[in-house]
C-alpha cells in the first residue's frame, strides 16, 4: 500500500507516475515537526533493524550509522567521510521490526541521519517548504521495493549491444587514438563493442560540435567503426560555451532558454570551455530544444551518449573568481601565519561548486522565478529527460543508449547512470558492489562503475578483479583519467587473463539481458542483498560482500589485493561455477562458510539448486553472438 502526504504546493518532479490522493503532511505517522524552520520526521530502529536505500551513496548496503545528504555533488573523492555524491535518490526502507519504505519527493537538499546522532533513530530533514512524502508498506523488503518501483514506472532498457564490453578514457583525442584502441583489442582477441569520446572530440569543448582536425569526416568515420562492430559514444556536458556565433548559445540567448541571475541577466560560470550559460532544463520548451540538438550527432550515425557535469558542476563564477583574485592581490607581500595561509588557500580551492553560486542561479517554472537551490537535484535529471524524451519520440524507446552522472528518481525511465569519478582503489570494488542493489531499489537498473577506477594508477590485478565484478553489471565500462596509467586490457602485457574474463561476460549476455528486461517489466531488482531472500538467516542479513543475481544465482567477487580467493557464505546448498573464457568448472557446495580459490582469470558464480544458466559461445562483438545456440549449466 502507498500513501502520499503533502506540504505546500510542490513542483511536479515527474518521479511518481501513479496518481494518488494527497493527505496532509501532519497526518504522516512518523513524528512530523518543524525544527529551525525545516520539516523533520523520525522513526525508531531496533538493534537488528536494517535501513536500505539512498541509491548512489557511500558506505554499506545497511545505511545505519552515518549522515547522508541528497544534494547532487561533483566530488571525485568517494571516501567514507562524504555525505553526498552525484545523485539524489530519496528512498529509504526499514527491514526488521517493521517493513516500510519512504520516498521524499523533494528536489531540494534532504538530510538523512540514520542512527548517527541517536543510534536507535533515523531523522530526516527536508530543506524545503513544498514537497511530497510517500509511505510504502508491505510484508517484505522485496515487496516494498516492488510497490515503490511500480509507482515510479518501468526502468529504461538500453539496446542489446549496450551489454557488450566498453572502453573509455579521458581522452582518446583523435581518430588515430580510437583506432589504436580498437586494433589493440582485436589483436589481443578481446571482445569490445564501444569506444567512448570524452570532451576532446568537440570543437573547443562545445556541445554538438566535432573537432574536424581530430576527426575529419566524422560521419564517414562513425560509419567505418560501425562496420567493424564498434559504436562510438560521445559525451555531452550541461554548460553551453558563451560565444557569439555558436548556434546553441545564440539560440539559447534569443529564446531566453538559459538560467538567470536575480536581476534577469544570464547566469554564467566557468566549466571546460571557459564561461558557460546553463540551459533551464526545468522548462519543457528548453528540454524539447536541447533534446533535439542530439540529432546533429545521431544523423552522423551515433547511437549512444553519456551526459556529464550536470549536477551542475561549476568550476568558478565571475563573482567568485574576481573576489579570490582581489584577495590574492591584497595578500601579496604579507607574512602569513597559519590561519592566513589556509584562508588564502581555501579561497581558491573553494571556487568550484560554491553554494553562493548555486544560490544566485534562477529558473523559471510556469512563469514563476524559482531559486536553483529549491530544485538543484532535478537539474541533471531534467537534462537527461530532455534527451530521453526526444529519443523515444523520434527513434523509439530503447534504441539509443543514454546514461548520466547526476540523477533523480524518475530519470530511471529514460536513462541509466554510472557512479561517477571513482578511484583505482580496492575499496571501490566493494563500494561498487554495495551501490548496485541500492540503485536498483530506486529504479536504476542500467548502471555500473568505472571499472579499474577513474582516478589514480591501476594495477593489473586490480583491473582484473574489478572486471570480474563488472562481468555482471549491465554497464561494463573501463574508464580512466587523463594523466593516469593506461588501463586498456591489452596494456598490461599478456592479455590472456583479460580475454578470459571478458569472454565470460559475452557468454552470459543473453542471460543478463533476459533478467534485466524481466526486472524492468516486473518492477524487480537485478541485484538484491542476501537478506531479501533469507530473512531469518542472521549471517545472510549482515553479509554485504555478496549479492543475489536475479532468482537463480549469487555473486561474490574478490575485492582484496594479493589473495588467491575469498571466504563465501552459502545460505543454502549451491553449485559453484568457475568461469574462464570457454572453460566451466562445476562443483557442489553445502550450505555454510567456504574458502573458495579464485584465479585472476576466473569469475565465480554460485547457482541455486534446480536452476540452470544459459551460456553462448563468445564473440568479438555482440552482433556476432549466436543467442539461439545456448548450452545450459
Amino acid at each position: 500500500m502507498i500513501r502520499k502526504f503533502r506540504l505546500g504546493s510542490p513542483y511536479d518532479t515527474n518521479a511518481v507516475i501513479t496518481p494518488l490522493q494527497a493527505e496532509s503532511i501532519w497526518d504522516f505517522p512518523f513524528n512530523p515537526a518543524v525544527t529551525d524552520g525545516c520539516f523533520e520526521f523520525s522513526f525508531l530502529m531496533r538493534q537488528d533493524d536494517i535501513v536500505y536505500g539512498l541509491g548512489e551513496a557511500v558506505r554499506g548496503i545497511n545505511k545505519r550509522g552515518w549522515i547522508y545528504e541528497s544534494y547532487c555533488s561533483d566530488d571525485p573523492f568517494h571516501t567514507e567521510s562524504k555525505r553526498s555524491l552525484y545523485a539524489a535518490h530519496n528512498f529509504i526502507m526499514l527491514g526488521g521490526s517493521g517493513c516500510f519504505g519512504i520516498f521524499v519527493d523533494c528536489p531540494a537538499r534532504v538530510r538523512w541521519d540514520v542512527g548517527y546522532t541517536q543510534p536507535d533513530e533515523t531523522r530526516v530533514t527536508v530543506f524545503a517548504k513544498d514537497f511530497d512524502v510517500y509511505l510504502i508498506t508491505a510484508d517484505s523488503p522485496r515487496e516494498v521495493v516492488r510497490e515503490f518501483r511500480s509507482a515510479v514506472g518501468k526502468s529504461y532498457v538500453p539496446p542489446f549491444w549496450a551489454f557488450g564490453y566498453q572502453q573509455s578514457r579521458w581522452s582518446y583525442h583523435n581518430a588515430d587514438a580510437v583506432d589504436r584502441v580498437v586494433r589493440g583489442y582485436d589483436e589481443a582477441k578481446i571482445p569490445l563493442d564501444c569506444v567512448y569520446l570524452d570532451i576532446d572530440y568537440m570543437q573547443s569543448f562545445k556541445d554538438f560540435t566535432v573537432n574536424e582536425n581530430a576527426f575529419p569526416d566524422f560521419k564517414e568515420y562513425v560509419s567505418a567503426k560501425k562496420e567493424q562492430g564498434i559504436r562510438l559514444i560521445p559525451i555531452i556536458d550541461a554548460g553551453v560555451k558563451k560565444e557569439e556565433g555558436y548556434e546553441i548559445y545564440d539560440e539559447g540567448i534569443k529564446n531566453g532558454f538559459f538560467c538567470k541571475n536575480a536581476d534577469g541577466s544570464v547566469f554564467e560560470a566557468g566549466v571546460w570551455p571557459g564561461v558557460c550559460a546553463f540551459p533551464d532544463f526545468l522548462k519543457p520548451e528548453v528540454r524539447r530544444w536541447f533534446g533535439s540538438k542530439y540529432r546533429y550527432l545521431i544523423d552522423m550515425g551515433i547511437e549512444g551518449f553519456w551526459n556529464d557535469m550536470n549536477e551542475p558542476a561549476l568550476f568558478y563564477s565571475a563573482n567568485g573568481l574576481n573576489a579570490a583574485l582581489d584577495e590574492a592581490v591584497d595578500a601579496k607581500g604579507k607574512n602569513f601565519d597559519l590561519g592566513g595561509f589556509f584562508h588564502i588557500k581555501d579561497v581558491f580551492t573553494g571556487l568550484s561548486n560554491r553554494q553562493e553560486d548555486y544560490s544566485s542561479m534562477w529558473h523559471s517554472i510556469d512563469g514563476k522565478a524559482v531559486n536553483h537551490q529549491d530544485v538543484h537535484n532535478l537539474y541533471g535529471a531534467c537534462m537527461t529527460r530532455a534527451a530521453g524524451e526526444y529519443f523515444a519520440e523520434n527513434y523509439g524507446e530503447g534504441e539509443i543508449l543514454m546514461f548520466s552522472r547526476a540523477s533523480y528518481i524518475g530519470a530511471h525511465r529514460t536513462a541509466g547512470i554510472w557512479f561517477g569519478d571513482n578511484h583505482s582503489w580496492w575499496s571501490h570494488i566493494l563500494l561498487n558492489l554495495k551501490m548496485l542493489p541500492s540503485a536498483n531499489m530506486c529504479g536504476f537498473l542500467y548502471c555500473g562503475a568505472d571499472l579499474g577506477g577513474f582516478n589514480d594508477n591501476a594495477t593489473r590485478d586490480l583491473v582484473l578483479r574489478f572486471l570480474a565484478l563488472g562481468v555482471f553489471t549491465p554497464l561494463m565500462r573501463n574508464h580512466s583519467a587523463l594523466g593516469t596509467r593506461d588501463q586498456e586490457c591489452y596494456s598490461f602485457g599478456d592479455a590472456g587473463d583479460f580475454r578470459d574474463i571478458i569472454e565470460v561476460r559475452y557468454r552470459l549476455i543473453p542471460y543478463l539481458y533476459k533478467i534485466f528486461c524481466a526486472a524492468s517489466a516486473d518492477s524487480e531488482m537485478i541485484f538484491r542483498p542476501l537478506s531479501f531472500d533469507y530473512l531469518g538467516d542472521k549471517i545472510a542479513r549482515e553479509c554485504e560482500t555478496q549479492l543475489m543475481l536475479g532468482d537463480d544465482c549469487m555473486i561474490a567477487p574478490v575485492y582484496e589485493q594479493n589473495v588467491s580467493g575469498r571466504t563465501v557464505y552459502l545460505p543454502e546448498d549451491m553449485r559453484l561455477l568457475r568461469l574462464s573464457g570457454t572453460r566451466v568448472e562445476s562443483s557442489e557446495l553445502k550450505k555454510g562458510i567456504h574458502y573458495v580459490d579464485v584465479a585472476l582469470n576466473e569469475v565465480p558464480l554460485f547457482v541455486k539448486k534446480g536452476k540452470k544458466i544459459p551460456l553462448c559461445q563468445p564473440a568479438l562483438r555482440t552482433r556476432d553472438l549466436k543467442t539461439d545456440e545456448l548450452e545450459f549449466v
